[in-house]
């Protein structure tokens, strides 16, 4: 039997702003400045979801969720992943892992990995260790340096029999 193996690529960033809560990976990390977004902005939930459309063709998370539907409005970005999981699923594909990065000047991201890591493994059905995520600063360069925002990275191997 042939397997089939196909891996995809995820890029997001949102500006940060304070007031609002700040959703990373699935859970609420306390903050005093949170990401703007038409839904709850989780920049992470984001490039696995474009990650895994992507590396199955399937467009982009803006094509099945779009910010001008106010049905995604606040949305909790779990949600989105979990049909992005079940879009994949209909056309065959089981996700083999993801690898994620995180780029954030503050607040520390790696305490709350273990966490993210959990809550994602739930939502998608996987074991957490297929699930890599990594953070790092800008070394206060840039948009994400200057704490104006968040950027993640995602790649994902995906396969069918």
């Amino acid at each position: 039997m042939k397997l089939k193996i196909r891996t995809g690529f995820g890029y997001d960033v949102h500006q940060l702003q304070e007031g609002l809560d700040f959703w990373l990976g699935g859970i609420k990390i306390p903050h005093t400045h949170g990401a703007l977004g038409h839904s709850d902005a989780d920049v992470l939930v984001h490039v696995i979801c474009d990650a895994l459309l992507g590396a199955a063709n399937m467009r982009d998370i803006g094509f099945h969720f779009s910010d001008k539907d106010p049905q995604y409005k606040g949305i909790d970005s779990k949600i989105l992943l979990k049909e992005v999981v079940h879009l994949l699923s209909r056309e065959g594909y089981e996700i083999g892992n993801i690898d994620s990065t995180i780029c954030l000047q503050e607040p520390k991201v790696n305490p709350h990995i273990p966490a993210m890591k959990t809550c994602l493994a739930q939502v998608m059905g996987i074991p957490e260790n297929d699930i890599s995520i990594k953070a790092t600063t800008t070394e206060h360069l840039g948009f994400v340096g200057k704490k104006e925002g968040v950027a993640a990275f995602a790649t994902v191997l995906i396969y069918k029999q």
